[in-house]
């Protein structure tokens, strides 16, 4: 899931903003002793992976100098509609690579996926690639593309303009519909939206899936000419990864999965599938959301108010202040922060510790105290195409939802009373899949545990708002061979959050192939609220580091207690009713 970076948001938050997966991982750092994986206990799924006849050529790489992104080189893949259709139609995808930069032996390509669904490769490789540790810099060409349907490669656009495409989205209620007038606004809003798409380009909707995007994968690994896959995959990149290892077992030669998705929960029996419960609440996003902004008021109410501008002196009024806050904007809007923009905010706050938690600190203070917060500057410039529809391409054509646009109301209460305000976000971000025209021609639903040729590394916080802990003890259970790496402490992802204890793991086993002792917890590098800092200004004041290495600390304790109410469906959060929450 993807939550604009700054709390106060970047213009209006649909339920696409909500429901694409934010970028980036990041690798680099000392830590303890790791070892060799053992081979797995569990039996694997027998049978051949299901990928394309061995006779379909590699695309040719015609690389030349970006011209968006200086020092890194681009090309355009040619790769089948149909991947059951070689000879057929073809679409164009973008690749973008930075070239290894040496001393040392060239290890082949890092192939890097940011999330989304649909999250354009060739804009975040360039943003991220000065994180990528020196050695991975050296040693990897590090490459990325935009996947089939989305950004520079072949692309759902659903609008003729840009401008058309702004004036739908006028239609559309801050964050999630409140009362039945939004509610109508906005099914019939997305209603429209799937007849759009499907009059545009109907062939291309049902060819946009992860199973293909996982075969254009394996087509770009054999036209840089390496024979096995190293990849780096954060958010529904874990998905895409874990759909790779699967259709192609032998050609994984090293895999990190950041940020994870449970894959028998996105596609629970398949497409065309009936499931009670929409896409996020099956994954947990409203339980995982719930539980990282507890931690979030939490650590706000122990520090003092120039650490964290929302504290009310102890994490219990800190918690009563923030239900306060919801209850006042349920009533009545402060101006155009509505409650929906408001728990939207929120949701999007939580992503990072810093600048995220400071900043949405901010944020609910000026709220508290009638204020409007603090906008970001309007882009310089005209506005680039939204793309909001290229998310649901594909997620809405793979990942069953109930296809009843009526339902999604009574889930939202639903998502409410388990996890308190976050839930009704969590919940109508997956309303659009309602009714949505297309489903997946050929989408991957298992099995999920083909022996692969090398172990897979898959790492997540404890508490991760948009890819719950949970989803990585599932991918892990549900893989062959994978080792969990557990890092405690908060946000999505650890390039947003960083820990030198898992860059060095993570650089260890991409460069070596080793992997992190079995149980192996690592710290992250920042501690919440442990620094006085200004607004909008540089951090002051001092400390920082909430430790590294196998049992780093971080978190406040009661891990065992929030995976055991991830699990039972049980976790509330703040502004859940009484009868949904832990005291």
């Amino acid at each position: 899931m993807h939550i604009p970076r700054s709390p106060v948001g970047r213009g209006r938050f649909t339920a696409a903003a909500v429901a694409t997966a934010i970028c980036a991982c990041v690798i680099g750092g000392p830590a303890p002793a790791p070892v060799r994986v053992p081979a797995p206990a569990r039996t694997p799924a027998p049978g051949p992976a299901d990928g394309p006849a061995p006779s379909d050529p590699a695309p040719a790489l015609g690389w030349s100098p970006c011209q968006e992104a200086p020092g890194f080189d681009c090309a355009t893949a040619g790769t089948p509609l149909d991947h059951r259709r070689p000879a057929g139609p073809t679409l164009d995808l973008a690749v973008i690579r930075h070239r290894a930069t040496g001393p040392g032996p060239r290890l082949g390509t890092l192939f890097f996926n940011p999330g989304g669904p649909g999250v354009p490769g060739t804009e975040a490789l360039p943003q991220w690639y000065e994180l990528f540790p020196e050695e991975l810099r050296q040693r990897f060409d590090i490459a990325s593309w935009d996947p089939r349907g989305a950004g520079e490669s072949t692309s759902v656009r659903c609008f003729p303009t840009t401008e058309a495409a702004y004036r739908w989205l006028e239609r559309i209620p801050f964050g999630f519909p409140a009362g039945d007038g939004e509610t109508k606004a906005w099914i019939d809003a997305y209603t429209e939206l799937g007849r759009l798409c499907e009059q545009r380009d109907p062939r291309l909707l049902r060819h946009v899936s992860t199973a293909d995007t996982a075969r254009d994968l394996d087509r770009l690994r054999q036209a840089v000419g390496d024979e096995r896959l190293s990849f780096l995959g954060v958010s529904y990149g874990s998905f895409l990864g874990a759909t790779y290892a699967n259709l192609f077992p032998e050609r994984v030669r090293a895999m990190v999965l950041d940020g994870n998705i449970d894959p028998k929960a996105w596609v629970d029996g398949g497409p065309t599938a009936r499931p009670r419960l929409s896409t996020f609440l099956r994954e947990g996003v409203d339980l995982g959301s719930a539980a990282t902004l507890r931690q979030f008021l939490d650590h706000c109410g122990r520090a003092s108010a120039d650490r964290c501008a929302f504290s009310a002196g102890s994490p219990a009024a800190t918690r009563a202040k923030f239900d306060g806050l919801m209850l006042r904007l349920q009533e009545r809007a402060q101006g155009a922060w509505t409650y929906a923009r408001t728990v939207s905010t929120v949701f999007g706050g939580l992503y990072s510790v810093d600048p995220g938690w400071y900043e949405l600190a901010w944020a609910l203070e000026d709220l508290w105290d009638r204020r409007p917060p603090q906008e970001p500057a309007a882009p310089e410039g005209p506005l680039p195409y939204p793309a909001f529809e290229q998310i649901d391409a594909i997620r809405c054509s793979e990942s069953p939802n109930p296809r009843d646009p009526l339902r999604f109301p009574e889930l939202a209460e639903f998502g409410y009373g388990r996890a308190g305000d976050l839930g009704r976000a969590v919940a109508w971000a997956s309303e659009p899949c309602a009714t949505w025209p297309a489903t997946a021609a050929s989408a991957y639903t298992g099995p999920w545990n083909r022996l692969t040729a090398h172990p897979v590394l898959v790492v997540n916080t404890r508490y991760d708002p948009a890819t719950p802990y949970q989803g990585a003890l599932a991918m892990t259970r549900q893989l062959a061979r994978a080792r969990l790496l557990t890092v405690e402490g908060y946000g999505h992802s650890s390039l947003v959050n960083p820990s030198l204890c898992v860059d060095d793991y993570e650089r260890r086993y991409l460069v070596d192939g080793v992997l992190p002792p079995e149980g192996t917890v690592c710290g992250q590098d920042m501690r919440p609220f442990g620094e006085s800092r200004p607004r909008g200004g540089v951090r002051t004041g001092g400390g920082g580091t909430a430790g590294g290495g196998t049992a780093g600390g971080g978190t406040a304790g009661g891990a065992e207690d929030l995976q055991e109410e991830l699990e039972e469906g049980r976790t509330g959060g703040p502004g859940a009713p009484a009868e949904g929450r832990r005291s």
